[in-house]
């Protein structure tokens, strides 16, 4: 296994350095694969440091997913807001949402192990407020996308169908591609995070779902001038 580099001293401050120390190794290992020790190493701390910051691992662990997920709703809300049809929004939504992954590469892995596998967090982190944030900061987003859909259904631009699993699909379709590391670049025979694969990411992604469920399907809708 191969050590991690400590961060640089200009990078900010020193929770600002443990949080991005440890996304990265959240990211790569899991919950249960990382200790406070290797983390504090890597920002240059020694271990105590960090309960000047945090309690424990479980809040560590929490504050990184909630940042992760801050960092998306932030980008995903101005897509929503914006004008437009819903299939004009839905692509931007779509956009916003691969741009946030393509910023930060390790966030698409971490939502995937911190989300959707078992991290097995100890009981105790239930009761913590981060635990609450982070859960309602998932459901602003789902609950945003799932207002779309609704909308874009209502007004005859998006198929009768189950919104939550278009949902699905398009998590799926999105988080998938900036977790699968090698094996997608294998398959694309090119790097994950290359301009050109995030272009082409976007335009294959608006392309499929304006074809899976807008209602009348046909080329992407350009936004009014």
């Amino acid at each position: 296994m191969s050590p991690v580099a400590r961060m640089p001293e200009s990078s900010g401050g020193s929770r600002e350095k443990i949080l991005d120390v440890a996304e990265s190794l959240f990211a790569r290992r899991g919950f249960a694969g990382v200790g406070l020790r290797e983390i504090a190493q890597a920002v240059g701390l020694g271990k105590s440091s960090l309960f000047h910051h945090f309690d424990g691992k479980a809040q560590l662990y929490l504050v990184v997913l909630g940042r992760v997920l801050g960092r998306i709703e932030g980008r995903l809300g101005g897509a929503l807001a914006s004008e437009g049809t819903a299939m004009q929004r839905l692509d931007r939504w779509i956009e916003a949402l691969i741009d946030a992954f393509a910023e930060t590469p390790p966030s698409a892995r971490l939502l995937l192990r911190g989300l959707v596998e078992d991290e097995q967090l100890p009981p105790e982190a239930e009761a913590l407020p981060e635990f609450a944030a982070v859960n309602d900061t998932l459901d602003r987003i789902l609950a945003g996308v799932y207002r779309l859909l609704v909308e874009g259904q209502r007004a005859g631009e998006i198929r009768t169908g189950s919104p939550p699993q278009m949902i699905q699909t398009l998590i799926g379709a999105v988080v998938y591609h900036f977790a699968s590391g090698e094996l997608g670049e294998r398959v694309l025979g090119a790097p994950l995070l290359s301009a050109e694969s995030v272009r082409e990411r976007k335009a294959e992604l608006v392309r499929l779902f304006h074809t899976g469920i807008a209602a009348c399907p046909g080329p992407r809708q350009e936004d009014p001038s």
